[in-house]
């Protein structure tokens, strides 16, 4: 049985984590809140963005849109990697790394666009190239920083580096569940199911003002711009939210260790009275012979 001065020692580093955790969880809760009205304000937009776009290319001739619908075989696959620069939060960061391992992109086919350090990190030790770092952008998330993202990446598929964008991240459901998600980009998969399990035919074709290749070169990038955008806030909200509930049960464990250690320390105690009793009636009854 461990000693009461080493149970004591215990219970006081315990209790501090506690507080620690306790902290970090108010800290957290507060983001959350911020974080998650955010989060609902731009997901209209960045559920409905990709149908739109799908639509459009539904219904645009094929020479038009060939050239966003038509993956090549020889470029390297780009992949945004939406993660958090800290961690205490759970299985958060893991998770959407397991979507990169887990996808079927090869590791020698993948370019890595990194938002956060922790997933860089993951990656980087797994041997994926990492092919910008925009770890800062999870300080203060903000749209500038999606279109610079985008912006990169979109000039990397113009010019034929890479074939496909990918984007992994975490969708935001509520406080105690976070979704892992991987979502294309480019390519636009056309022809999308809309439930009856045939794909949407193109009732009419679409008219582009004044050309349609200047008018998609204009509205792909604030496509992909904000659907980086809407996965940061996602991202962010799932976050917090991951962190708050990790410090929660990180709390509630110190908790129950610290009473778990004090019923150990109260035992020890009545041990060393009743020894010390012990030794007090036989010394006298020593002294009584």
């Amino acid at each position: 049985m461990a000693s009461m001065r080493d149970i004591k020692r215990r219970t006081q580093s315990i209790r501090s984590t506690g507080q620690i955790t306790k902290a970090m969880k108010l800290v957290s809760t507060v983001k959350l809140q911020k974080a998650r009205g955010r989060a609902e304000e731009a997901k209209p937009y960045f559920n409905h963005l990709y149908q739109t776009i799908v639509t459009m290319f539904d219904r645009a001739t094929p020479e038009v849109r060939d050239h966003y619908t038509k993956p090549s075989t020889d470029a390297k696959k780009a992949v945004i990697v939406i993660t958090s620069n800290r961690g205490l939060a759970g299985g958060y960061n893991a998770n959407v790394v397991k979507q990169v391992l887990g996808s079927n992109i090869a590791r020698e086919d993948a370019l890595i666009y990194a938002v956060g350090r922790k997933g860089r990190d993951a990656l980087r030790l797994r041997g994926y190239e990492i092919a910008g770092d925009y770890s800062e952008t999870m300080n203060n998330p903000l749209y500038s920083d999606a279109s610079d993202i985008s912006a990169d990446v979109m000039e990397a598929f113009e010019n034929g580096t890479v074939s496909e964008i990918y984007i992994a991240f975490t969708v935001f459901r509520n406080t105690v569940s976070q979704v892992p998600t991987m979502l294309k980009l480019l390519p636009a998969d056309i022809g999308i199911d809309d439930g009856t399990g045939e794909p949407n035919a193109a009732e009419a074709m679409m008219n582009f003002e004044p050309d349609p290749e200047e008018a998609l070169r204009m509205i792909i990038p604030k496509y992909v711009s904000g659907e980086v955008f809407g996965a940061i806030m996602e991202s962010y909200a799932s976050e917090n939210g991951a962190r708050m509930q990790a410090m929660d049960n990180a709390t509630n464990n110190a908790n129950d260790m610290i009473g778990k250690l004090e019923l150990a320390y109260n035992r020890a105690r009545q041990s060393s009275i009743t020894q010390e009793l012990t030794e007090i009636i036989a010394g006298a009854n020593a002294l009584d012979t």
